[in-house]
């Protein structure tokens, strides 16, 4: 099973895409962490990407997609592609990826949420040091104790851009460049909407119901 979670910036994505690991076996293919785990692996297609960076430069769509590539080729368990694809280009070139290799897409999940209630809950937003768990002041606050209820660690962290300024710009950068998946993969037949700002377990038993039809 291959499956795209869409959704702004702080809408749970990571969290699901967790849950969906643990409870199906999927694979979360994370654009950012095939990145830096290519750069340091010292292959052709690594050492191009270190490249790239060292420069500065913008990663291209073929080496986004080159990376794909060898994780579909790799792994038979289903995918989670998270951060990916972010353009309608991006789309087309992952579903002529999929096709090539005899996959398909089963599922593209819109996590959907009000802005003004996601900035309220993202500039809650902090995550332990040690272990990633993501905490917030309103809905899910760190534990009396002071001690992450996962690991155990003591520190936590904000992320400098988790502010109401940054967040509206993320925002507006999703909305332009993201959201146009959404009809596509509608057009598709392959979209569904979940509540997004719903209880974390509450929205994991939407997705699986979604995804168990």
């Amino acid at each position: 099973m291959n499956i795209i979670l869409l959704g702004p910036p702080g809408a749970g994505k990571g969290t699901q895409a967790r849950i969906l690991t643990e409870n199906r076996g999927l694979v979360q293919l994370s654009t950012g962490d095939m990145l830096r785990e290519a750069k340091d692996s010292g292959t052709e297609m690594g050492k191009l990407v270190a490249g790239v960076m060292a420069r500065g430069e913008l990663v291209t769509d073929d080496i986004v997609i080159g990376l794909i590539r060898e994780k579909l080729a790799d792994d038979g368990a289903g995918f989670i592609f998270d951060g990916f694809p972010r353009t309608l280009a991006q789309a087309d070139a992952l579903g002529d990826l999929l096709g090539e290799l005899g996959q398909g897409l089963d599922a593209v999940i819109e996590m959907q949420v009000d802005d003004n209630a996601l900035v309220q809950r993202i500039t809650a937003r902090s995550t332990c040091g040690s272990c990633g768990e993501v905490y917030n002041d309103i809905t899910k606050p760190i534990p009396a104790s002071g001690a992450c209820g996962n690991c155990g660690g003591t520190e936590f962290k904000r992320r400098a851009d988790d502010n109401e300024d940054s967040l509206k710009q993320r925002l507006m950068e999703y909305y332009k460049k993201t959201s146009p998946l959404i009809g596509y993969y509608y057009a598709k037949g392959k979209l569904s909407g979940v509540d997004g700002l719903g209880e974390i377990d509450a929205v994991a038993a939407e997705i699986a119901a979604v995804l168990d039809a």
